[in-house]
Order: structure tokens, then C-alpha cells, then sequence
């Protein structure tokens, strides 16, 4: 894991906040630990308190999870129903702090990732957080991206079927490490029946890539409002259904019997009481979109095939000895379990 000396040179860092923000004489600067793709630090400047994300160190510019397309969508969706923080800056060269990086203001609040938060423990907060989820998954996939200038921010053609034949690549490359260790013939079976089931048509619209609670920031008080959207790292146009079964494989209903896996994959929370189901998501989706949702067992699996393939990856890096994460280790198992989910779905065996 790398330090703060491996992320940035104060001494650089200092005149280009200066020359943008004025001179303070209160400057500090501290690691985000959290997430697996680009580096975030918390600076504060003054009375001011921000956020600078940048790629990982040691990745070069064809392959540093380009944060200047991050901060093109920030930017974009500044004047729009879709709440995101305050972009301050990019800076697109190298001589500041080794790699391409953007700034913006850091949004008070908090994240739920595995724990509820008190606030929101009684039964009309509860439900609060599911429809503003799923509201502001509606402002995101309803944007007009042709008015804040992202027409060209993707290719929404067949957004579909690339999804289902980037994840089958990704799973053809890990499979050269991990079939020594143990193979998942299931696997295949999924991939066979994604590809034979992709929809002719779909809409076209905004895509976040990775939407679920913990890339949300709740604002400060009650009752429940997401103050932003965070990581548009995986945003660009294409099919919207995609990141409604992104949400709902990480939104355990109250009859799902976790395995330890998704345990640690997603918050339990949303089985107790008074959360909204993951149909009444989808309803609401529709009520709020005009979207009829069709073809949800394929954007479900779909869903779980490309955790599955993160967690191959994420295994067969495990095996290559490049980490010694927990979570990477559990992908021996973890796959598999997946696997069988998806199985599952298809079968009608998990119904919404």
C-alpha cells in the first residue's frame, strides 16, 4: 500500500493550490485507505477542506484510471439534478505530483458500507434510503447529455454485449493463473447464457458504472438525502439497466441467506425492517424513469458475472503474490459461490 510520500510532493502541491485558492498558512494533507483504483487524499487549505484524486503511483498514462474523464463528469453534472461535489481543478500534466490529477470541494457527511448509521435506524429513514437511491439513480440515468456536453462521452450501441464480452475476457485472462488451483465450469455456462440473452434494444443514457451505497456520501441530519455521488471512474453513455442490477446485487434482501462472502462484499442492513425489497426498487425505478424493466434476470447476472470476474482477478492476483489482501484470498471459494448465484437467478430460483 503506498504512503503519502508515494502520492504527493507538498512542495509542489502548495503553489498550485496557492496560485487557484490563495495562500494559507494551514495546509495538510491525509490518505483515503479505502477503495481498490484511484488514490484519494484529503487536504485541508485554510477554512476549506478538499479532495484530490488521482491514479494509483507507478501506472502509466495509457492505464492510470483516467481521472480527467472522472472530473470531465463531475464537472459536467455541476448545474444538474444529480448531486455531486464541487469540482475546484484538474491539472493534466505530470509536474505536480508525478501523474494527471483534479481537485474538488470534500462533501460533509457519511458513507454507509457495512454498518447503518443511527440516524437512519427508524422505519421511515430506512425507507428514505432506498428511494433516494433510486431517485438519484433516475436524476443520473435521465440527464441530458447533450446539454452538459457529454454526447460523446461513450458509445451506447451494444453496451450490452461489450459488457458481457469485456467480463468474459477478464475471465479468460485470471483462468490462466487460478485453473492450477481449482477450476468454475459453472462459469461458462454464464457467460454462454449472457451472450444468448443480451436485449436487442436498450435505452441509451448516462451510466455511472458503479452504483451502490458505499460510492453515496448521506448529508449531515435526517431525513436521509444523498448529498453525492462519488467514483465516476467506470461512467460513460450506455445501457442504464446495467447499473440498476449493480445496485440490486449488492442490496441483500430480508429472505437472502448470505454466505460469508457477500457478508463482506455488501451491507446486511437492507434485510432489517422496513427497507424497501429490491422489487420495490425496481418499482420505483420505473415510476421514476417511465423505464419498463425488462430482461432483469440478464442484467442481474450480469451484475454478478462481472463481481465474479473482479474476484477472479482479484484471485489470480492473490496467487501471483501481488497482494495479500483478505478479500482476494476468499475469491478461491468466493467465485464459485457467485457462480452458483447467478445460476440461480437464471433458474428463477432468486426472483426480485
Amino acid at each position: 500500500m503506498p504512503d503519502e510520500a508515494d502520492l504527493v510532493d507538498r512542495d509542489r502541491l502548495r503553489p498550485f493550490l496557492a496560485e487557484r485558492l490563495g495562500e494559507t498558512d494551514q495546509f495538510g494533507v491525509e490518505r483515503h485507505d479505502q477503495g481498490f483504483s484511484n488514490e484519494t487524499l484529503f487536504v485541508t487549505w485554510g477554512d476549506r477542506e478538499l479532495v484530490i484524486r488521482r491514479p494509483p503511483p507507478g501506472e502509466t498514462a495509457d492505464t492510470a484510471h483516467d481521472v480527467l474523464r472522472e472530473y470531465e463528469v463531475v464537472h459536467a453534472l455541476q448545474d444538474t439534478d444529480v448531486p455531486v461535489p464541487t469540482t475546484v481543478a484538474k491539472h493534466e500534466d505530470s509536474d505536480v505530483m508525478g501523474c494527471p490529477f483534479y481537485v474538488m470541494d470534500r462533501l460533509e457527511g457519511d458513507v454507509m458500507r457495512f454498518v447503518e448509521l443511527d440516524r437512519f435506524s427508524d422505519a421511515d429513514a430506512r425507507r428514505r434510503v432506498g428511494e433516494e437511491m433510486v431517485d438519484t439513480l433516475a436524476a443520473i440515468h435521465t440527464v441530458d447529455v447533450d446539454a452538459v456536453g457529454l454526447d460523446d462521452f461513450g458509445t451506447p450501441e451494444g453496451f450490452a454485449q461489450r459488457q458481457v464480452d469485456r467480463w468474459t475476457e477478464q475471465f479468460e485472462w485470471a483462468f490462466e493463473e487460478t485453473t492450477a488451483e481449482r477450476e468454475v465450469p459453472e462459469i461458462h455456462r454464464i457467460g454462454d447464457w449472457l451472450d444468448e440473452n443480451v436485449p436487442d434494444e436498450s435505452a441509451h443514457a448516462l451510466v455511472h458504472g458503479d452504483y451502490k451505497l458505499d460510492n453515496v456520501i448521506f448529508a449531515p441530519g435526517s431525513p436521509p438525502e444523498i448529498g453525492g455521488v462519488l467514483d465516476w471512474e467506470m461512467s460513460t453513455l450506455g445501457d442504464p439497466l446495467c447499473d440498476l442490477g449493480w445496485l440490486l446485487f449488492f442490496w441483500p434482501d430480508p429472505e437472502d441467506d448470505l454466505t460469508p462472502l457477500m457478508q463482506t462484499m455488501a451491507p446486511t442492513f437492507t434485510q432489517d425492517e422496513a427497507y424497501l425489497t429490491r422489487g420495490e426498487l425496481v418499482e420505483r425505478y420505473e415510476d421514476r424513469t417511465g423505464v419498463t424493466v425488462e430482461n432483469q434476470r440478464f442484467y442481474r447476472v450480469l451484475a454478478v458475472y462481472k463481481m465474479a470476474a473482479l474476484g477472479e482477478m482479484f484471485f489470480a492476483r492473490y496467487l501471483m503474490g501481488n497482494s495479500d489482501n483478505t478479500l482476494y484470498q476468499m475469491m478461491e471459494d468466493g467465485v464459485p459461490t457467485m457462480a452458483d448465484h447467478a445460476g440461480e437467478i437464471i433458474e428463477g430460483e432468486r426472483p426480485l
